[in-house]
Protein backbone atom coordinates (compact mmCIF):
# COMPACT_ATOMS: atom_id res chain seq x y z
CA UNK A 1 0.00 0.00 0.00
CA UNK A 2 1.75 2.86 -1.60
CA UNK A 3 0.84 6.12 0.36
CA UNK A 4 2.71 9.87 0.57
CA UNK A 5 2.06 10.60 4.74
CA UNK A 6 4.59 13.03 6.12
CA UNK A 7 7.33 11.08 8.29
CA UNK A 8 6.03 10.31 11.99
CA UNK A 9 6.71 12.71 14.69
CA UNK A 10 9.47 11.42 16.76
CA UNK A 11 8.57 10.16 20.05
CA UNK A 12 10.69 12.78 21.95
CA UNK A 13 7.76 15.53 19.72
CA UNK A 14 5.38 14.69 22.25
CA UNK A 15 5.24 16.89 24.90
CA UNK A 16 6.92 20.11 23.76
CA UNK A 17 3.32 21.86 22.41
CA UNK A 18 2.09 24.75 24.24
CA UNK A 19 -0.35 24.38 27.61
CA UNK A 20 -3.13 25.85 25.54
CA UNK A 21 -3.00 22.96 23.03
CA UNK A 22 -2.61 20.29 25.47
CA UNK A 23 -5.69 21.34 27.44
CA UNK A 24 -7.36 21.21 24.19
CA UNK A 25 -6.52 18.21 23.07
CA UNK A 26 -7.78 16.82 26.46
CA UNK A 27 -10.71 18.85 25.89
CA UNK A 28 -11.06 17.60 22.50
CA UNK A 29 -10.44 13.56 23.59
CA UNK A 30 -12.66 14.42 26.24
CA UNK A 31 -15.78 15.30 24.02
CA UNK A 32 -15.31 12.33 21.44
CA UNK A 33 -15.54 9.82 24.39
CA UNK A 34 -19.01 11.36 25.53
CA UNK A 35 -20.49 12.40 22.24
CA UNK A 36 -19.16 8.51 21.00
CA UNK A 37 -20.96 6.76 24.22
CA UNK A 38 -23.96 8.55 23.21
CA UNK A 39 -23.72 7.90 19.66
CA UNK A 40 -23.03 3.67 20.62
CA UNK A 41 -26.16 3.77 22.88
CA UNK A 42 -28.20 5.60 19.73
CA UNK A 43 -27.20 2.96 17.57
CA UNK A 44 -27.02 -0.41 19.18
CA UNK A 45 -30.48 0.70 20.20
CA UNK A 46 -31.61 1.18 16.72
CA UNK A 47 -29.63 -1.89 14.77
CA UNK A 48 -30.74 -4.19 18.10
CA UNK A 49 -34.31 -2.88 17.10
CA UNK A 50 -34.51 -3.85 13.85
CA UNK A 51 -32.48 -7.32 13.86
CA UNK A 52 -35.66 -8.01 16.18
CA UNK A 53 -37.96 -6.42 14.12
CA UNK A 54 -39.29 -4.17 16.27
CA UNK A 55 -38.86 0.31 16.61
CA UNK A 56 -35.98 1.63 18.19
CA UNK A 57 -36.02 5.00 19.73
CA UNK A 58 -37.79 7.11 17.83
CA UNK A 59 -39.38 9.98 20.19
CA UNK A 60 -36.65 12.00 21.95
CA UNK A 61 -35.53 14.32 19.15
CA UNK A 62 -34.95 12.95 15.66
CA UNK A 63 -34.73 9.83 14.87
CA UNK A 64 -34.54 9.08 18.31
CA UNK A 65 -31.17 10.52 18.52
CA UNK A 66 -31.28 12.76 21.93
CA UNK A 67 -32.56 9.23 24.05
CA UNK A 68 -28.54 8.56 24.99
CA UNK A 69 -29.10 12.54 26.81
CA UNK A 70 -32.64 11.67 27.97
CA UNK A 71 -30.79 8.25 30.02
CA UNK A 72 -28.33 10.70 31.29
CA UNK A 73 -30.52 13.32 32.51
CA UNK A 74 -32.56 11.19 34.25
CA UNK A 75 -30.03 8.48 36.05
CA UNK A 76 -28.56 12.09 37.38
CA UNK A 77 -31.90 12.93 38.67
CA UNK A 78 -32.99 9.81 40.09
CA UNK A 79 -32.57 8.75 44.00
CA UNK A 80 -29.16 7.73 44.90
CA UNK A 81 -29.87 4.96 47.44
CA UNK A 82 -27.00 3.95 49.26
CA UNK A 83 -28.13 0.27 51.24
CA UNK A 84 -27.72 0.30 54.96
CA UNK A 85 -24.80 -2.36 55.49
CA UNK A 86 -22.33 -1.33 52.54
CA UNK A 87 -18.90 0.17 53.05
CA UNK A 88 -19.48 3.61 51.93
CA UNK A 89 -15.88 5.08 51.46
CA UNK A 90 -15.30 1.86 48.65
CA UNK A 91 -18.82 1.87 47.78
CA UNK A 92 -18.61 5.67 46.55
CA UNK A 93 -14.44 5.21 44.94
CA UNK A 94 -15.75 2.12 43.05
CA UNK A 95 -17.46 3.70 40.30
CA UNK A 96 -14.74 6.74 40.17
CA UNK A 97 -11.64 3.68 39.89
CA UNK A 98 -13.40 2.43 36.91
CA UNK A 99 -14.59 5.44 35.03
CA UNK A 100 -10.94 6.89 35.39
CA UNK A 101 -8.83 4.47 34.09
CA UNK A 102 -10.84 3.97 30.57
CA UNK A 103 -10.58 8.15 29.69
CA UNK A 104 -6.93 7.19 30.30
CA UNK A 105 -6.62 4.68 28.17
CA UNK A 106 -7.65 6.88 24.79
CA UNK A 107 -4.82 9.16 25.67
CA UNK A 108 -2.28 7.47 23.93
CA UNK A 109 -4.44 6.71 20.28
CA UNK A 110 -3.52 8.43 17.46
CA UNK A 111 -5.96 10.38 15.46
CA UNK A 112 -4.18 10.89 12.49
CA UNK A 113 -0.96 12.60 11.02
CA UNK A 114 1.14 15.81 12.28
CA UNK A 115 -0.89 19.39 11.65
CA UNK A 116 -0.80 22.88 12.00
CA UNK A 117 -3.00 24.26 14.83
CA UNK A 118 -2.69 27.80 14.89
CA UNK A 119 0.41 28.11 13.17
CA UNK A 120 2.00 25.07 15.69
CA UNK A 121 2.74 22.00 14.16
CA UNK A 122 1.30 19.06 16.24
CA UNK A 123 0.40 15.33 16.49
CA UNK A 124 -3.05 14.41 16.14
CA UNK A 125 -2.93 12.67 19.54
CA UNK A 126 -2.17 13.83 23.57
CA UNK A 127 0.76 11.77 24.03
CA UNK A 128 2.66 8.90 23.04
CA UNK A 129 5.06 6.52 25.40
CA UNK A 130 8.03 3.84 24.51
CA UNK A 131 5.42 1.72 25.85
CA UNK A 132 1.94 3.33 25.18
CA UNK A 133 -0.03 0.04 24.34
CA UNK A 134 1.10 -1.40 27.84
CA UNK A 135 -0.70 1.95 29.05
CA UNK A 136 -4.17 0.13 27.64
CA UNK A 137 -3.04 -3.59 29.71
CA UNK A 138 -2.73 -1.43 32.78
CA UNK A 139 -5.26 0.34 32.80
CA UNK A 140 -7.77 -1.74 31.63
CA UNK A 141 -6.64 -4.04 35.02
CA UNK A 142 -7.18 -1.04 37.11
CA UNK A 143 -10.50 -0.71 35.85
CA UNK A 144 -11.21 -4.16 37.03
CA UNK A 145 -10.33 -2.97 40.81
CA UNK A 146 -13.26 -0.77 40.95
CA UNK A 147 -15.76 -3.52 39.54
CA UNK A 148 -14.36 -5.95 41.98
CA UNK A 149 -14.28 -3.12 45.03
CA UNK A 150 -17.87 -2.76 43.94
CA UNK A 151 -18.73 -6.14 44.51
CA UNK A 152 -17.28 -6.67 47.91
CA UNK A 153 -18.47 -3.26 49.39
CA UNK A 154 -21.90 -3.84 48.37
CA UNK A 155 -22.31 -6.23 51.28
CA UNK A 156 -24.55 -8.33 48.66
CA UNK A 157 -23.80 -12.36 47.46
CA UNK A 158 -24.93 -11.43 43.62
CA UNK A 159 -22.64 -8.45 44.14
CA UNK A 160 -19.79 -10.48 45.42
CA UNK A 161 -20.09 -13.19 42.89
CA UNK A 162 -20.65 -10.73 40.02
CA UNK A 163 -17.05 -8.98 41.19
CA UNK A 164 -15.14 -11.92 41.49
CA UNK A 165 -16.09 -13.45 38.28
CA UNK A 166 -15.18 -10.10 36.56
CA UNK A 167 -11.65 -10.76 37.98
CA UNK A 168 -10.69 -14.11 37.03
CA UNK A 169 -12.27 -13.13 33.77
CA UNK A 170 -9.82 -10.28 33.50
CA UNK A 171 -6.84 -12.53 34.69
CA UNK A 172 -7.65 -14.87 31.58
CA UNK A 173 -8.33 -13.05 28.74
CA UNK A 174 -5.27 -10.46 29.67
CA UNK A 175 -2.72 -12.75 29.82
CA UNK A 176 -4.21 -13.57 26.18
CA UNK A 177 -4.89 -10.34 24.64
CA UNK A 178 -1.28 -9.28 26.27
CA UNK A 179 0.09 -12.20 24.22
CA UNK A 180 -1.95 -11.01 20.79
CA UNK A 181 0.43 -7.68 21.23
CA UNK A 182 4.05 -9.48 21.08
CA UNK A 183 3.67 -10.57 17.13
CA UNK A 184 2.80 -6.65 16.72
CA UNK A 185 5.38 -5.66 18.60
CA UNK A 186 8.24 -7.87 16.69
CA UNK A 187 6.80 -6.33 13.18
CA UNK A 188 6.69 -3.06 14.41
CA UNK A 189 10.02 -2.48 16.84
CA UNK A 190 8.59 -0.63 18.82
CA UNK A 191 5.39 -0.32 21.51
CA UNK A 192 4.53 2.97 20.85
CA UNK A 193 1.55 3.56 19.20
CA UNK A 194 2.26 5.88 16.75
CA UNK A 195 5.66 3.98 15.67
CA UNK A 196 3.15 1.03 15.05
CA UNK A 197 0.99 2.72 12.63
CA UNK A 198 3.87 4.26 11.10
CA UNK A 199 5.04 0.29 10.73
CA UNK A 200 1.61 -0.06 8.30
CA UNK A 201 2.74 2.05 5.91
CA UNK A 202 2.93 -0.60 3.70
CA UNK A 203 0.94 -3.40 4.75
CA UNK A 204 -1.75 -3.77 7.64
CA UNK A 205 -0.79 -6.33 10.63
CA UNK A 206 -4.34 -7.25 10.13
CA UNK A 207 -2.68 -9.38 6.52
CA UNK A 208 0.52 -10.16 8.33
CA UNK A 209 -0.72 -11.20 11.82
CA UNK A 210 -4.28 -12.72 10.86
CA UNK A 211 -4.24 -15.27 13.87
CA UNK A 212 -3.32 -12.48 16.47
CA UNK A 213 -6.06 -10.35 15.16
CA UNK A 214 -8.61 -13.19 15.86
CA UNK A 215 -7.02 -13.86 19.31
CA UNK A 216 -7.77 -9.94 20.43
CA UNK A 217 -11.17 -9.69 18.82
CA UNK A 218 -11.90 -12.73 21.41
CA UNK A 219 -10.35 -11.56 24.09
CA UNK A 220 -11.73 -7.97 23.98
CA UNK A 221 -14.88 -9.38 24.42
CA UNK A 222 -13.91 -10.78 26.99
CA UNK A 223 -12.48 -7.09 28.23
CA UNK A 224 -15.37 -5.87 27.88
CA UNK A 225 -17.90 -7.57 29.65
CA UNK A 226 -20.30 -7.53 27.00
CA UNK A 227 -22.43 -10.50 25.77
CA UNK A 228 -21.95 -13.44 24.83
CA UNK A 229 -19.18 -12.69 27.58
CA UNK A 230 -21.31 -10.95 30.20
CA UNK A 231 -20.89 -13.04 33.04
CA UNK A 232 -19.89 -10.45 35.59
CA UNK A 233 -23.09 -9.37 35.17
CA UNK A 234 -25.32 -12.14 34.40
CA UNK A 235 -29.38 -10.77 35.23
CA UNK A 236 -30.54 -14.39 35.06
CA UNK A 237 -28.07 -15.31 37.85
CA UNK A 238 -26.64 -12.61 39.76
CA UNK A 239 -29.71 -10.06 38.97
CA UNK A 240 -27.61 -7.44 37.88
CA UNK A 241 -23.78 -8.64 38.82
CA UNK A 242 -21.59 -6.03 40.59
CA UNK A 243 -23.73 -2.94 40.30
CA UNK A 244 -27.03 -4.88 41.49
CA UNK A 245 -26.55 -2.25 44.52
CA UNK A 246 -25.82 0.85 42.47
CA UNK A 247 -28.63 3.40 41.26
CA UNK A 248 -28.32 7.63 40.23
CA UNK A 249 -25.02 8.84 39.12
CA UNK A 250 -23.25 5.53 40.67
CA UNK A 251 -24.48 3.34 38.10
CA UNK A 252 -24.47 5.58 35.26
CA UNK A 253 -20.53 6.04 35.67
CA UNK A 254 -20.35 2.33 35.51
CA UNK A 255 -22.40 2.19 32.37
CA UNK A 256 -20.04 5.41 30.53
CA UNK A 257 -16.93 3.04 31.60
CA UNK A 258 -18.62 0.06 30.12
CA UNK A 259 -19.40 2.32 26.63
CA UNK A 260 -15.83 4.02 27.19
CA UNK A 261 -13.70 0.85 27.46
CA UNK A 262 -15.96 -0.71 24.09
CA UNK A 263 -14.30 2.64 21.78
CA UNK A 264 -10.94 1.98 23.37
CA UNK A 265 -11.01 -1.21 22.62
CA UNK A 266 -12.05 -0.29 19.17
CA UNK A 267 -9.83 2.21 18.41
CA UNK A 268 -6.46 -0.36 19.61
CA UNK A 269 -7.57 -2.77 17.53
CA UNK A 270 -7.91 0.15 14.67
CA UNK A 271 -4.31 1.39 16.00
CA UNK A 272 -2.42 -2.27 16.34
CA UNK A 273 -3.85 -4.10 12.70
CA UNK A 274 -5.76 -1.82 10.73
CA UNK A 275 -3.33 1.18 10.00
CA UNK A 276 -4.56 3.37 12.61
CA UNK A 277 -5.88 6.46 10.72
CA UNK A 278 -4.46 5.53 7.40
CA UNK A 279 -6.59 5.14 4.49
CA UNK A 280 -7.70 1.69 3.47
CA UNK A 281 -6.38 0.40 -0.08
CA UNK A 282 -8.18 1.85 -3.01
CA UNK A 283 -8.41 5.01 -1.24
CA UNK A 284 -4.51 5.55 -0.81
CA UNK A 285 -4.14 4.22 -4.60
CA UNK A 286 -5.97 6.29 -6.13
CA UNK A 287 -6.13 10.16 -3.73
CA UNK A 288 -2.41 11.06 -2.90
CA UNK A 289 -3.54 13.39 0.01
CA UNK A 290 -5.56 10.64 1.64
CA UNK A 291 -3.33 10.37 4.56
CA UNK A 292 -2.01 14.01 5.13
CA UNK A 293 -4.11 16.72 6.68
CA UNK A 294 -7.14 16.43 8.11
CA UNK A 295 -8.27 13.48 6.33
CA UNK A 296 -7.05 10.78 8.46
CA UNK A 297 -9.68 11.57 10.96
CA UNK A 298 -12.05 10.16 8.83
CA UNK A 299 -10.90 6.81 8.29
CA UNK A 300 -9.95 6.69 11.89
CA UNK A 301 -13.61 7.10 12.76
CA UNK A 302 -15.09 4.73 10.12
CA UNK A 303 -13.43 1.85 11.08
CA UNK A 304 -13.48 2.33 15.10
CA UNK A 305 -17.44 2.50 14.36
CA UNK A 306 -17.30 -0.85 12.18
CA UNK A 307 -15.72 -2.30 15.39
CA UNK A 308 -18.56 -0.93 17.47
CA UNK A 309 -21.25 -2.05 14.66
CA UNK A 310 -19.25 -5.66 15.53
CA UNK A 311 -19.51 -5.92 19.07
CA UNK A 312 -23.50 -4.62 18.53
CA UNK A 313 -23.90 -7.09 16.23
CA UNK A 314 -22.58 -10.02 18.20
CA UNK A 315 -24.66 -8.88 21.39
CA UNK A 316 -27.80 -9.05 19.11
CA UNK A 317 -27.16 -12.32 17.79
CA UNK A 318 -25.13 -14.18 20.19
CA UNK A 319 -26.30 -15.94 23.89
CA UNK A 320 -24.60 -15.62 26.87
CA UNK A 321 -21.86 -18.72 27.32
CA UNK A 322 -21.33 -20.37 30.60
CA UNK A 323 -18.62 -19.78 32.91
CA UNK A 324 -17.00 -22.56 32.46
CA UNK A 325 -17.03 -22.70 28.54
CA UNK A 326 -15.78 -18.88 29.62
CA UNK A 327 -12.31 -20.31 31.25
CA UNK A 328 -11.68 -22.94 29.48
CA UNK A 329 -11.90 -20.69 26.16
CA UNK A 330 -9.16 -18.89 27.75
CA UNK A 331 -6.92 -20.78 29.99
CA UNK A 332 -6.84 -24.09 27.44
CA UNK A 333 -7.45 -22.30 23.80
CA UNK A 334 -6.38 -18.69 23.37
CA UNK A 335 -3.58 -18.99 26.13
CA UNK A 336 -1.86 -21.90 24.38
CA UNK A 337 -2.56 -20.79 20.66
CA UNK A 338 -1.15 -17.32 21.57
CA UNK A 339 2.47 -19.08 22.89
CA UNK A 340 2.58 -21.34 19.93
CA UNK A 341 1.56 -18.49 17.28
CA UNK A 342 4.28 -16.20 19.12
CA UNK A 343 6.90 -18.89 18.70
CA UNK A 344 6.11 -19.63 15.65
CA UNK A 345 6.07 -16.03 14.37
CA UNK A 346 9.49 -15.44 16.72
CA UNK A 347 11.19 -18.30 14.13
CA UNK A 348 10.39 -17.29 10.70
CA UNK A 349 11.36 -13.83 11.71
CA UNK A 350 14.90 -15.14 12.49
CA UNK A 351 15.10 -17.52 9.62
CA UNK A 352 13.91 -14.45 7.75
CA UNK A 353 17.12 -12.15 8.93
CA UNK A 354 19.02 -15.19 8.09
CA UNK A 355 18.39 -15.07 4.18
CA UNK A 356 16.13 -18.19 4.04
CA UNK A 357 14.01 -18.37 1.23
CA UNK A 358 10.24 -16.94 2.83
CA UNK A 359 8.13 -19.10 0.65
CA UNK A 360 9.61 -21.93 2.06
CA UNK A 361 9.35 -20.98 5.45
CA UNK A 362 5.76 -19.88 5.39
CA UNK A 363 4.68 -23.26 3.91
CA UNK A 364 6.81 -25.07 6.54
CA UNK A 365 5.28 -23.27 8.76
CA UNK A 366 1.80 -23.55 7.63
CA UNK A 367 1.96 -27.38 7.68
CA UNK A 368 3.64 -27.71 11.23
CA UNK A 369 0.54 -25.67 12.24
CA UNK A 370 -1.66 -27.88 10.30
CA UNK A 371 -0.61 -30.47 11.96
CA UNK A 372 -0.50 -29.24 15.50
CA UNK A 373 -4.39 -28.08 14.63
CA UNK A 374 -5.12 -31.91 13.56
CA UNK A 375 -3.07 -33.41 16.54
CA UNK A 376 -5.65 -31.27 19.14
CA UNK A 377 -8.90 -31.93 17.23
CA UNK A 378 -7.83 -35.83 17.45
CA UNK A 379 -6.69 -35.85 21.29
CA UNK A 380 -9.90 -33.76 22.00
CA UNK A 381 -11.99 -36.67 20.47
CA UNK A 382 -9.98 -38.82 21.66
CA UNK A 383 -10.69 -37.68 25.61
CA UNK A 384 -14.13 -37.14 24.47
CA UNK A 385 -15.01 -34.21 26.53
CA UNK A 386 -13.74 -35.54 30.10
CA UNK A 387 -13.88 -32.37 31.32
CA UNK A 388 -17.90 -32.29 31.39
CA UNK A 389 -18.11 -36.25 33.22
CA UNK A 390 -16.15 -35.07 36.22
CA UNK A 391 -17.19 -37.45 38.88
CA UNK A 392 -17.84 -36.04 42.12
CA UNK A 393 -15.67 -37.86 45.16
CA UNK A 394 -18.49 -39.77 46.80
CA UNK A 395 -20.50 -40.84 43.91
CA UNK A 396 -22.17 -44.08 44.45
CA UNK A 397 -23.75 -44.94 41.07
CA UNK A 398 -22.70 -47.67 39.74
CA UNK A 399 -23.51 -46.13 35.88
CA UNK A 400 -21.17 -43.39 36.30
CA UNK A 401 -23.80 -40.50 37.18
CA UNK A 402 -22.87 -38.27 39.84
CA UNK A 403 -24.81 -38.15 43.57
CA UNK A 404 -26.58 -35.07 43.24
CA UNK A 405 -26.35 -34.92 47.07
CA UNK A 406 -22.27 -35.97 47.10
CA UNK A 407 -21.19 -32.47 47.34
CA UNK A 408 -22.69 -31.57 50.47
CA UNK A 409 -26.04 -29.63 48.69
CA UNK A 410 -29.48 -30.74 49.54
CA UNK A 411 -30.44 -31.54 46.14
CA UNK A 412 -33.93 -33.90 45.72
CA UNK A 413 -33.66 -36.95 44.71
CA UNK A 414 -34.52 -37.54 40.64
CA UNK A 415 -36.92 -40.18 41.47
CA UNK A 416 -39.36 -38.47 44.22
CA UNK A 417 -43.04 -38.43 43.62
CA UNK A 418 -44.56 -36.00 41.45
CA UNK A 419 -47.84 -34.74 41.84
CA UNK A 420 -50.47 -33.92 39.88
CA UNK A 421 -53.63 -32.86 39.49
CA UNK A 422 -55.67 -31.39 42.56
CA UNK A 423 -56.57 -34.38 44.86
CA UNK A 424 -52.27 -34.19 45.99
CA UNK A 425 -51.67 -37.78 44.95
CA UNK A 426 -48.50 -38.62 43.94
CA UNK A 427 -48.52 -40.41 40.25
CA UNK A 428 -48.50 -44.07 40.87
CA UNK A 429 -48.08 -44.09 44.69
CA UNK A 430 -50.78 -43.90 47.29
CA UNK A 431 -52.03 -41.09 48.86
CA UNK A 432 -49.59 -39.27 51.65
CA UNK A 433 -50.98 -37.57 54.57
CA UNK A 434 -49.36 -35.73 57.37
CA UNK A 435 -48.99 -37.02 60.81
CA UNK A 436 -51.32 -35.64 63.09
CA UNK A 437 -48.67 -34.66 65.10
CA UNK A 438 -46.91 -32.41 63.00
CA UNK A 439 -49.88 -30.50 62.19
CA UNK A 440 -49.46 -26.83 64.38
CA UNK A 441 -51.64 -24.03 64.80
CA UNK A 442 -48.93 -21.50 64.19
CA UNK A 443 -46.31 -21.18 61.91
CA UNK A 444 -44.19 -24.18 61.03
Amino acid sequence: MNTTAPAPAPLEGFGDDPWWLIGGKVIAVFAFLVVTVLMTMWIERRVIGRMQLRVGPNRTGPFGLLQGLADGVKLALKEDIVPRQVDKVVFVLAPVMSAVPAFISFAIIPFGPRVSIFGHETALQLTDLPVAVLLVLAMSSMGIYGVVLAGWSSMSPYSLLGGLRSSAQMISYEIAMGLSFVAVFMFAGSMSTSDIVAAQDDKWFVILLLPSFIVYVVTMMGESNRIPFDLPEGEGELVGGFHTEYSSLKFAMFFLAEYINLTTLSALATTLFLGGWRAPWPISTVWEGSNSGWWPILWFLVKVFLFIFFFIWLRGTLPRVRYDQLMKLGWKVLMPFSLGWILLVATIRALRNDGYDMRQIVIVAAVAAAVVLVATLVWEMARGGEDDKEIVPGATDPGGRPDPAAGGFPVPPMDAPHYHGTGGKPSGASTLRTPPEEVTSGTH
